[in-house]
């Protein structure tokens, strides 16, 4: 069970009020990745399990994975294998493939969700807002009409109805590249 703090208040000067998710269960998974202090994306690579690192499909030189804190159900990454922090740093068939796996993932997204929409990119740098930084990695999240609020901070409450253990089995049912 997990307990939710819905905490509201006003912001007297800006006339708005502004919702925080308190998720005190994530801070067990940050503070274990601030221990290590390795990349989790090199870690989801090397896993000897991909269902526990969500990972969806590994190629030839990039790979799939489910967000583990996504935006929306769906919310996957493309990364490539190499630890590279700049697209211009991959080689021609690395960027080639890792378009065509951005491609897959709408693909399956599409089969499964039927969103009206994809918010497709990447932050790259600290100045962009980049959780992890180093390793390039694309963001293909599913959106929807009325879904609009691209951040969770400057909008309402975010809801994930689905256990990310059903997504990843949903998105691997409709993955098309083989």
């Amino acid at each position: 069970m997990f307990l939710v703090l819905r905490v509201q208040f006003t912001l007297f000067s800006m006339g708005f009020q502004m919702d925080h998710l308190w998720s005190p269960w994530r801070m067990k998974y940050m503070e274990q990745d601030n221990q290590k202090n390795e990349c989790i994306f090199c870690d989801a690579i090397h896993a000897a399990k991909d269902e526990e690192k969500l990972v969806v499909y590994k190629g030839k030189a990039n790979f799939v994975m489910l967000n583990r804190f996504p935006y929306t159900s769906g919310h996957m990454m493309v990364i490539p294998l190499v630890h590279k922090a700049f697209f211009e740093d991959l080689d021609d068939p690395t960027q080639l493939e890792l378009m065509h796996l951005i491609t897959a993932s709408t693909q399956a997204i599409l089969k499964i969700y039927h969103p009206d929409g994809f918010n497709i990119g990447a932050n790259i740098g600290s100045g962009s807002g980049a959780g992890v930084q180093g390793h390039l990695h694309f963001h293909v999240v599913p959106r929807w009409e009325g879904d609009s609020n691209f951040m969770t901070t400057i909008s309402d409450t975010r809801v994930i109805p689905e256990d990310l253990s059903q997504t990843l089995k949903k998105v691997k049912e409709a993955w098309t590249i083989k």
